[in-house]
């Protein structure tokens, strides 16, 4: 015979009845994770549909369509892996692939130091620190078309006040739109402008998670503020650097707003990148399946390079 009511009875206060001993049946707990998992669902359940609807769906249909030959009219004749082929012996797209990578390793960085270097000011004690933050963020709250449509204000080569600057100091103009260098060079400082508000703010929230008893110790310890900030507050920022250059590797994959309405990919494919290049097949020329075939690529580069910067990376996970 069971003890465990006598034990239990045995504890109880006087005139309390002693409560029945818990019963440990095998469906209680497995109901309880049941319905734990059945609500988790139904959370997740608007956002997944959302996410089905509005992204793997179309990427299944972009998936499928890259196997088509299309030309805007009527159903496209599946060609297999044809499209695929075809970027290994297509001049213009390697053009692209190479405008695209070396804009990527401008900008990234650039931005990245940018933003650092003003988190960095922001940061310490500075005058109308506040203002300053605006103005570096002011960018970010206008679309990328509108920030490129400025830059035409700076650099149009004809009536741009780039050029006016360099006329008024005795300076030739600059051939901002039709030489191939200078038009690259607009696309880049435009894009600074636009994404190094963003980096600031990212690594402003990583400066002011550092704690101060870190910096006051590497001080004791004699390092000055140059030793400081290299051995201390660059690799507390690993989880935001680790960030930023994911974002900002992405986002120079998918660049086309500021680059269509700068440049256009002009002159001669000298800033055409792969979006761009992707939107001429699409919609200028009709042939979507080839379109789709170089947005397959460019997903499947984003997502490489994704995995890659996790697997290697050392310090997405440090903590202050």
């Amino acid at each position: 015979m069971s003890t465990v009511p006598a034990a239990t009875a045995a504890t109880a206060p006087p005139g309390v009845q002693a409560p029945d001993p818990p019963r440990r049946g095998r469906r209680g707990p497995r109901r309880g994770a049941v319905k734990e998992a059945l609500a988790a669902y139904g959370f997740l359940a608007p956002g997944l549909v959302l996410l089905g609807t509005f992204v793997f769906v179309p990427l299944a249909g972009a998936a499928a369509l890259s196997l088509q030959r299309t030309n805007g009219f009527g159903d496209g004749v599946w060609v297999g892996l044809d499209n695929y082929a075809r970027l290994f012996t297509d001049p213009v797209f390697w053009r692209a692939t190479l405008n695209t990578v070396l804009f990527t390793l401008v900008v990234t960085p650039g931005s990245m130091a940018l933003g650092l270097g003003a988190a960095v000011l922001l940061n310490s004690v500075l005058p109308a620190r506040g203002l300053f933050r605006s103005v570096l963020i002011l960018p970010m709250a206008v679309s990328g078309v509108a920030t490129a449509l400025v830059g035409v204000l700076v650099f149009d080569q004809n009536s741009g006040f780039a050029n006016a600057v360099l006329r008024a100091l005795g300076l030739p103009g600059v051939d901002w739109q039709s030489g191939g260098t200078a038009a690259f060079v607009t696309v880049v400082l435009v894009t600074l402008w636009w994404r190094t508000g963003f980096n600031m703010l990212i690594y402003l929230a990583g400066l002011q998670g550092i704690g101060r008893e870190m910096l006051e110790a590497a001080t004791l310890d004699g390092a000055g503020p140059w030793q400081r900030f290299r051995y201390v507050v660059v690799p507390m920022l690993g989880p935001s650097s680790f960030f930023l250059v994911v974002m900002n590797v992405i986002y120079s994959f998918q660049v086309f707003d500021i680059v269509f309405v700068l440049t256009g990919g002009g002159p001669r494919n000298a800033t055409t990148v792969l979006v761009t290049y992707a939107y001429d097949n699409g919609f200028v020329t009709r042939d979507q399946g080839y379109a789709a075939t170089i947005g397959v690529f460019l997903l499947v580069v984003s997502l490489a390079f994704t995995w890659l910067r996790w697997r290697t990376s050392r310090t997405k996970d440090l903590v202050g």
